[in-house]
Order: C-alpha cells, then sequence, then structure tokens
C-alpha cells in the first residue's frame, strides 16, 4: 500500500480518515520540527519545504493533497494586497506551483484546495467549490478545489448552517490562523469515501 501524502498540512485533519483505515500518511509542513519525524495515530509529520521536495525522495504517494498559504490569494484579504506587494504574491504563486508540479509528477488523484481569490485568475479556475456544511459541518466558507489524476469529489449531503461564517467572525489571537485554516472534518471524511476505492 503507498503512502497518503498531505502538503501544507499542520493539523493532519485530512488524512486522519485514511490512517484509521489502515493506510500510511505523511503530513508535510514547515510548522512541524525540523529536527526528527513525529507519528501519531498512523499519521507522519515531517517538516518540509514543497519547494525544495524531490519527488524521488518521497514515498510512492497513492492521492496527494494539497493546502497551500492562502494569505496572499484570498479575497478576504483584499484590502491588504497593495500594502503587501508584489514580493508577498510571487512567493504564494511559488507555493501553488510547487505543489502543482509535485501533484502532478506521481500522475496519482490529487487535489489542492485554497479559498475563494486571485488563483481562479492567475492560474485556472477551479475544478469545485464547496463551503462546509455541504459535508456535514454547520457553517459556511466557500472554497475551491482543483483535481486531476482521477480525484473523484464527493457527493454534496448539506446540513443546515447554522453556524454561519463562523470562521471569518473569530477573533484576533495566536491560534486564529490555524483554526481558520484546519480542514473541515466532514469534509476529509466524504473525500475518504469518495475516493478510497480509486486509489491504489
Amino acid at each position: 500500500m503507498r503512502t497518503v501524502v498531505s502538503l501544507f498540512d499542520f493539523s493532519g485533519n485530512m488524512v486522519k480518515p485514511w490512517a484509521e483505515n489502515g493506510h500510511e500518511c505523511l503530513c508535510i509542513d514547515t510548522k512541524h520540527s525540523i529536527r526528527a519525524d513525529r507519528t501519531e495515530a498512523g499519521v507522519t509529520y515531517r517538516w518540509g519545504d514543497v519547494r525544495s521536495l524531490e519527488p524521488t525522495k518521497l514515498p510512492e504517494p497513492s492521492i496527494i493533497f494539497a493546502f497551500p498559504p492562502c494569505t496572499h490569494l484570498t479575497v478576504s484579504g483584499a484590502r491588504d494586497w497593495e500594502r503587501r506587494g508584489l514580493a508577498a504574491l510571487i512567493d504564494a504563486l511559488q507555493l501553488i506551483e510547487a505543489a502543482r508540479r509535485l501533484c502532478e509528477w506521481y500522475g496519482c488523484p490529487w487535489m489542492l484546495e485554497n479559498p475563494v481569490g486571485r488563483l481562479a485568475n492567475l492560474w485556472r479556475k477551479p475544478d469545485y467549490m464547496f463551503n462546509p456544511y455541504h459535508y456535514g459541518d454547520p457553517y459556511t466558507k466557500k472554497t475551491c478545489i482543483w483535481a486531476s489524476g482521477g480525484f473523484v469529489m464527493p457527493t454534496i449531503e448539506p446540513v443546515t448552517p447554522t453556524e454561519g461564517s463562523k470562521m471569518h467572525l473569530m477573533p484576533p489571537g495566536p491560534d486564529r490562523q490555524a483554526n481558520r485554516s484546519a480542514t473541515p472534518a466532514g469534509f476529509a471524511a466524504a473525500v475518504y469515501k469518495a475516493n478510497k476505492e480509486v486509489v491504489s
């Protein structure tokens, strides 16, 4: 069995359903320890900058997920784009391109996630869009998915978004960014269910 690889993944939420069902899972992010890998509940957390990852030195993936930082790309931050300047945008796009190239290098199913923002104009239109309430988490946060290699977008099974746009209302604090960007558990479970038969 090959490895489920998740890029820019600090929480591990996306791969937990896979790990719970016996898959080896690897989450790569610059927020993990640079000195040693950490393994918990079947998920290995490894430091890594996607721009310098060599495909031949990674485990052969069965499916790849990528969650590049959206700070300089999301429309919710548009008022700050001019002040952040072109260097911030270039850095963000380099991360996107590095993730895309890595995903496509293997030829396996893959998906790349980012909120509504500049990518639709600077790269291409997303293949899919969803809100967390489409998969059981009762809040809204319109999210784009770019995918290829046979990735299957799960069928929508919506619930009532009783918590509204809770991510946008989250107060400032040290955990705000991590909490806002964490993958909704319902979406992660739905992706596993939809793709478990197409990965090898």
